[in-house]
């Protein structure tokens, strides 16, 4: 199937820092497109891949789940730590997810992890009931397009096909174990009012992972795509200024830092 125009992947030769952006769940790189492009315009090299079965239509991601996803995002990060001395993994949502498993299973090859809205669990009652209703329904209404800000629009599935959340939900839960093991700098941004991944991920991940360097930072005027929102301009200066203080060499401040 061809790619949705817009959902295509964005890849810039820059300089020796590099940044793995990941897209979530039933989501496309249209998302993380404007951040990708301000990480190019200053300078790094940056990667966004399309994630298998996204991007095209729901019926797609039936077929994939979450191997195929992070064996995308695992193969771009092995590339881009032969091209870049230092290599930053971010992302939104389920792509929060798949970026700190990247932290937690490559170490140092990993120098900082950026994650808005990461997203740690399936909640209700409902995912208890996927080995047996995905087999019984194909999707169920989509959760994309979650954005306070008028005329902004994010390109995803309409629906959610349940294989594929079957797969999450297991994800998910390994990931959850593996926090620990994520050692990196962390900056994490989550919005005050979010429809799709409630507060409780996050401070789900700020008490699992084992960094000393952490950044918590509250979006007051966004929605679960807060990249696309009204605080987009407020992550992408913060994603530079984390990422240079890095890559820079200046060494790492501990502690935990909570901004509004």
């Amino acid at each position: 199937m061809p790619v949705l125009p817009g959902a295509e992947p964005f890849r810039h030769e820059g300089g020796e820092t590099g940044v793995l952006l990941c897209h979530g769940f039933t989501g496309s790189p249209q998302s993380l497109r404007p951040w990708a492009e301000h990480l190019a315009e200053g300078g790094l090299t940056v990667s966004l891949p399309l994630l298998p079965g996204h991007g095209t239509r729901w019926e797609d991601m039936q077929l994939t789940g979450w191997q195929d996803w992070y064996a995308e995002v695992d193969r771009e990060l092995r590339a881009l730590t032969e091209r870049c001395g230092d290599v930053f993994v971010a992302g939104l949502s389920m792509g929060g997810a798949l970026a700190l498993r990247l932290a937690a299973k490559h170490g140092d090859a990993v120098r900082g992890v950026l994650v808005v809205n990461p997203a740690n669990r399936m909640h209700g009652l409902a995912p208890y009931a996927l080995p047996v209703a995905r087999h019984l329904l194909r999707s169920t209404p989509g959760i994309a397009d979650d954005i306070a800000k008028e005329g902004a629009h994010e390109l995803g599935y309409t629906r959610v096909p349940l294989h594929a959340a079957h797969s999450l939900r297991a994800f998910f839960r390994l990931v959850d174990g593996e926090l620990p093991q994520v050692t990196q700098p962390l900056l994490l941004l989550r919005s005050a009012e979010d429809h799709v991944v409630p507060a409780a991920d996050s401070a789900r991940v700020l008490s699992r992972v084992s960094s000393t360097d952490v950044t918590e930072i509250v979006l007051e005027q966004s929605y679960h795509v807060a990249t696309l929102d009204h605080d987009a301009e407020r992550i992408f200066e913060e994603s530079s200024a984390f990422i240079g203080r890095l890559a820079a060499g200046s060494g790492s401040k501990e502690g935990t830092a909570v901004r509004g």
